[in-house]
């Protein structure tokens, strides 16, 4: 995976002017697009998307102190106006490029990216692999903003919305494994951008021909490999700190990758003010 994330990164290089091509170039080094653009985001710290953007306006960002023509620059970089280039050149930068013509900046450059592996075996990955028949997630679902650490206020609010006797219910209903009261994100932005919406879905897992109460939400779930990470430790940190592992550690070193479908964590224990937690995240995955 590492080669592969280097190769992407070379691609960009070769024709910053043009957006690349991540399907056909996942399935040249035998992936998916999917896993592609998710293990660039989680070990990057960045969207492909947003690093090819501002790639292109640091390579710009030259053209412009060099002297070149507006209009020259923005054909350039694939703009068909200097004021479409203009907007993009400024919200990177934080200036236009007159400004950073006449003073020589404020400039935002974005280094060129190299993936390392450095094999240390700092996390203890505690992963089961589980196949599972189709089943589906139903309960209260919510759309809220991507947030990549800490608390989301968002999802807090909308679990503090239910009532005590909606959480009973739910857990009455767990059907299937993963069992008992689930957090579960669903359609989040390919390149897991931070601030997008996703699907939040506080739930339980039913069997596939299970009846699903008309007041609830549901995602139907297909038949597939999951890998169920265990974590335990301060909440949400520690589980947040397996999820970043999962991308640093365990894929790169394992014949596994991720496909689409939704992330779950399911609560195995906790303290009553939820400063601690063992916790299960469990990922959709297919052999690499």
């Amino acid at each position: 995976m590492i080669e592969h994330l280097n190769r992407v990164v070379a691609v960009v290089e070769a024709s910053l002017a043009d957006d690349p091509d991540v399907a056909s170039l996942a399935r040249s080094v035998g992936t998916t697009e999917h896993h592609l653009r998710r293990m660039f985001s989680s070990l990057a710290g960045l969207p492909l998307s947003e690093y090819v953007r501002r790639r292109r306006m640091t390579a710009a960002a030259a053209d412009v102190l060099r002297g070149d023509e507006p209009l020259d620059v923005a054909v350039r970089h694939g703009y068909g106006s200097t004021e479409a280039f203009g907007r993009a050149f400024a919200a990177v930068h934080g200036a236009t490029p007159r400004e950073v013509r006449e003073h020589g900046g404020p400039l935002r450059s974005q280094q060129q990216l190299r993936f390392r592996l450095t094999v240390e075996g700092s996390t203890s990955m505690d992963v089961r692999i589980a196949e599972r028949p189709a089943f589906r997630l139903i309960g209260l679902a919510a759309r809220v903003p991507l947030i990549h650490e800490g608390v989301n206020p968002h999802i807090r609010a909308h679990v503090a919305s239910i009532p005590a006797e909606q959480h009973a219910r739910l857990r009455a209903l767990s059907g299937a494994e993963p069992a008992g009261l689930l957090q579960v994100t669903a359609d989040v932005d390919p390149d897991a951008r931070e601030g997008t919406e996703l699907t939040y879905l506080h739930g339980v897992a039913v069997e596939a021909a299970a009846t699903v109460p008309d007041d609830l939400d549901a995602i139907a779930v297909p038949a597939g490999t999951w890998a169920a990470f265990r974590s335990s430790g301060a909440h949400p940190g520690a589980l947040q700190a397996t999820w970043a592992a999962t991308a640093a550690e365990w894929f790169p070193s394992n014949p596994w990758r991720l496909r689409p479908g939704p992330s779950i964590v399911a609560v195995l224990d906790r303290a009553d003010d939820w400063s601690t937690a063992t916790t299960e995240l469990w990922l959709p995955v297919e052999r690499a």
